[in-house]
Formats: C-alpha cells, sequence, structure tokens
C-alpha cells in the first residue's frame, strides 16, 4: 500500500492510497492487480469497488543492461570467454536486435564452441527478463493487470512489495520486487513506475537473498538500502549504487521467539518515523503458522535494533485460520496516515483484510520492549 501518485479531488486531511493484490488463479498462478482508496484525516479505510472488467498491458523491448547481463551470468556461474565475445562488441546499455547479432555470430561458431549452445539460450532468457508494460490511457488504475509476460514468470508473479522512493532531487518513483516463478526456480525482478500506467520489469541480481527484497523508500548514506534475507531464519540489510544488484548482506535479526522460530522475513518496505525504521515482520512458527511482528532500527544504522516486539502483532483469527493457505496472515507493506498504522494484509490465500493500529501506540509500546 502507497500514497496514489494523483491526490487531487480528495477531502483535506485524507490519502488517496494504491493497494497491490496478489490475484491467484488456477495453478496457484499469481498475478499482480491493484486496488485504490482513500484514508480519512481519523485513519478510516475506504477501498474502492472494483471494476467491472481487467484490462493486460501490452509489453514492448528497451535498452538491457551490461552490468546486469555480466552479473547475473557470473552468479549463475556462466561467465567467460563467450559471454565476453558478446558483451565486449556491446556498449553498457544495448539493444535486443545488436544483442541477437552477436549471438548469432556466436551461434555460427558452434562447429568449434560447442559448450557455446547453452550459453546462447541463457542470455537470451537473461534479455527477455528486461520489458516495459503499458497501459490505455483511458483504464482506470484498478482495472489493469500485471499478468506474466515471460518465461522466467510462467508460473507467477508473487509478492509484490511496492514503495514510493523519494530521490535525491525530490523527485518520486515507486518502486516494487517481485518474485518471478516459473515452476522450478524463482527470480527476482524489480518494477519501476511513476504513474502506475508504464511500468519497466528488469531482473534483480540478487546474491544476498532468496526472496523477499523489499526498499527502503530513500538513500541511506548515499545509497540504496533494502531488507533482505540470505537464508529463511536471518532477516538482513544490503546496500548498493544500483538497484538491480545486490550483494554483501549484513543480519541484523534472527529468531528469538516460539512463534518465529522456523523462518523469518519482512513484511514490506520500511516506514519512517521520528523514532526509526518501522519495519513489519512476518514469522513462521509451530503448524507452519505465520504471524506478523513489528521491529524498529535504527534511522542511520538499519543493523541496528532499537525495539522489538516480544509478541506478535497480528495472529490468524479463528476466522481466519481456514483457507487456501490455512493458518497464515501476511503483508508485503503498510503505510502510515493521520498518526495511523494502515496494514493490509492476506488471509490464507484466499481473503484480504485491513488491521489499523495507533502509530503512537506501536512506537511506545516498541519502546518499552
Amino acid at each position: 500500500m502507497v500514497a496514489h501518485p494523483d491526490q487531487t479531488g480528495i477531502p483535506e486531511g485524507s490519502l488517496r492510497f494504491v493497494m497491490s493484490v496478489r490475484a491467484i488463479g488456477e495453478g496457484h498462478r499469481s498475478s499482480i492487480e491493484f486496488r485504490t482508496g482513500t484514508v480519512d484525516d481519523r485513519g478510516k479505510v475506504n477501498i474502492e469497488a472494483a471494476p467491472r472488467f481487467a484490462t493486460r498491458g501490452l509489453t514492448e523491448t528497451v535498452p538491457l543492461d551490461a552490468v546486469v547481463f555480466r552479473s547475473e551470468l557470473r552468479r549463475l556461474r556462466s561467465d567467460g570467454e563467450s559471454a565476453d565475445y558478446v558483451l565486449d562488441a556491446l556498449g553498457e546499455q544495448f539493444t535486443v536486435a545488436e544483442l541477437e547479432e552477436r549471438l548469432t555470430r556466436l551461434q555460427a561458431q558452434l562447429a568449434t564452441r560447442r559448450q557455446d549452445g547453452s550459453i546462447i539460450s541463457l542470455m537470451r532468457r537473461i534479455a527477455e527478463r528486461t520489458y516495459d508494460i503499458r497501459f490505455p490511457e483511458d483504464t482506470s488504475l484498478a482495472e489493469r493487470v500485471l499478468l506474466p509476460a515471460i518465461a522466467a514468470e510462467r508460473n507467477g508473479m508473487e509478492d509484490a512489495r511496492f514503495v514510493r522512493f523519494e530521490h535525491r532531487d525530490r523527485a518520486v518513483s515507486y518502486f516494487a520486487t517481485y518474485t518471478a516463478y516459473d515452476g522450478v526456480d524463482i527470480a527476482q525482478q524489480l518494477l519501476e513506475t511513476t504513474d502506475f500506467r508504464a511500468f519497466t520489469s528488469s531482473p534483480i541480481v540478487n546474491l544476498a537473498a532468496n526472496k523477499g527484497l523489499a526498499l527502503f523508500p530513500r538513500r541511506i548514506g548515499g545509497r540504496f538500502a533494502a531488507l533482505s534475507r540470505s537464508d529463511h531464519e536471518t532477516n538482513t540489510v544490503v546496500f548498493s549504487e544500483n538497484l538491480r544488484l545486490w550483494e554483501d548482506a549484513l543480519p541484523y535479526q534472527v529468531p528469538t521467539q516460539t512463534w518465529e522460530v522456523l523462518q523469518l522475513g519482512n513484511c514490506g518496505s520500511p516506514i519512517e518515523t521520528d523514532a526509526g525504521w518501522l519495519v513489519l515482520t512476518h514469522g513462521v512458527g509451530p503448524m507452519r503458522t505465520y504471524r506478523i511482528g513489528a521491529i524498529l532500527l535504527d534511522l542511520e544504522d538499519p543493523t541496528r535494533i532499537i525495539g522489538q516486539l516480544r509478541e506478535p502483532l497480528l495472529s490468524p483469527a479463528p476466522d481466519e485460520q481456514d483457507g487456501y493457505v490455512p493458518n497464515v496472515v501476511y503483508s508485503c507493506g503498510s503505510l502510515v496516515h493521520a498518526g495511523t498504522l494502515i496494514l493490509p494484509y492476506g488471509i490464507g490465500d484466499s481473503a484480504i483484510g485491513v488491521a489499523t493500529l495507533s502509530l503512537p501506540v506501536l512506537l511506545a509500546d516498541l519502546a518499552a520492549s
């Protein structure tokens, strides 16, 4: 849930928001949908009715990034002479057509480079993962659906974590990390938009985590920062000069409570408060029950926890314990308005709820913990 890019025409003191929704279809294949609504000056949430129709965007090719290619090939241990043969002849950015011309030349040498057939296929798959999606101007935001568009996504686009990011020049972009799943392997992708009508999706080379990258809403110490995890148990922070390349995870949280002993992760991007970075976490405990917790990180050093709830902030209620995936409450992002934490959360992969909580009360509980 993030502030809508258009705040015109709403009552004073209110905030219009965009909420991303994981839509799960046949075969558990996930897409990304949107809902819109408002939060008034008392923290009351109103979600607008969903439109009758859905619209799929048109995909287009965009320039490719040599740094991303080299890093992903290195991660997959497929860098080497053949990759250099292709990439050394291209610039820092290049088109799909330029890449294909080099791959065609390499293809012609397969009689003496028999191992290069797999490199050609791999580089085409990496190239496919960078694309634009554009929706018609006359569509409403809530009817736009991001459906799997490439082979890496054919079994789903999962757990989009959107953040409203403010650049150093005060310009605003909306970023989202999500997990592309092809039925066997997962890959991390980055979405970028300014208006939720035109999006760019591109690969994230994530050497520091397996899933669940969540960006901070601004740079820290001049660098991009993100929450991550290097395994299923340890929450970490990573820094980078490049939004598409993440390394060197710095641990900041390990399981300490029974309800989080099996797995830890984040529930979306940190929220900046005067007291520190508010981070909602998810913990998995006995019976694979997912619960939501809260911690507070130092504003200047987000590897340092300065407050942590000992008990869950949110657990599955009795009427939330069934569903497609039982015993799960889970979120990929929340926001604060009018002194209220607005927390949308999935219930068993079958419904969505919204919880609200006084931010001062939560911060006081964190400070006392």
